[in-house]
């Protein structure tokens, strides 16, 4: 059986949060819990996902938001083999916690896609365009859905669990026809 590890940001996600919803829907979601929620300490919670990436059973997805971006990014950099593919939405940018060296700036070598929008204030579309591309992960920019999270109206998202469902039907081509790809290929999300 395939694992989805929830991965919230600053303060958890409550139970009005798409992610709360999202574990309503997928069979197999482990939330990964933080210590301190309202302490964002890269260390301890990057510690917190690769315990449940190492625990977890089967295939492992994550889907991570804001903070818990950062920290399931870290975690990917060293650990890219467990994880089947990442979604990361709307992720905190680094620079607001003075991490933006603390952070892998390279390829993470994990099928992943960043969900954006325009207006977060987390982030800046233009910032969330760069860390996309130095992940290697496809960008997709939702418009002004403000920080995408139950604040914004995302409570219930089946937009969300279509683009999850996406991720995972592409990650599962690339793996199958990853000797038959060149790096210039580039994996289109369609119209989702």
């Amino acid at each position: 059986m395939d694992t989805t590890l929830i991965v919230p940001g600053l303060h958890g996600s409550g139970v009005e949060h798409w992610q709360s919803w999202f574990e309503a829907q997928i069979p197999g979601c482990i939330r990964v819990i933080q210590s301190d929620w309202s302490v964002p300490d890269l260390a301890s919670w990057s510690a917190r996902v690769r315990r449940e990436l190492n625990r977890a059973p089967g295939r492992v997805w994550i889907v991570a938001h804001s903070f818990g971006c950062l920290a399931a990014v870290n975690v990917a950099a060293e650990s890219s083999e467990r994880i089947s593919g990442m979604m990361l939405v709307a992720p905190a940018d680094p620079s607001r916690f003075g991490l933006q060296k603390a952070i892998p700036s390279g390829v993470l070598g994990v099928h992943s896609i960043v969900v954006a929008s325009t207006n977060d204030r987390w982030m800046s579309i233009d910032r969330a365009a760069i860390w996309a591309n130095a992940w290697g992960s496809q960008l997709l920019n939702l418009g002004q859905v403000g920080h995408i999270n139950a604040s914004s109206g995302h409570g219930a998202w089946p937009r969300g669990l279509d683009i999850y469902r996406s991720l995972r039907g592409e990650a599962s081509a690339v793996r199958v026809s990853s000797d038959h790809r060149s790096s210039e290929d580039v994996l289109e999300l369609g119209d989702i």
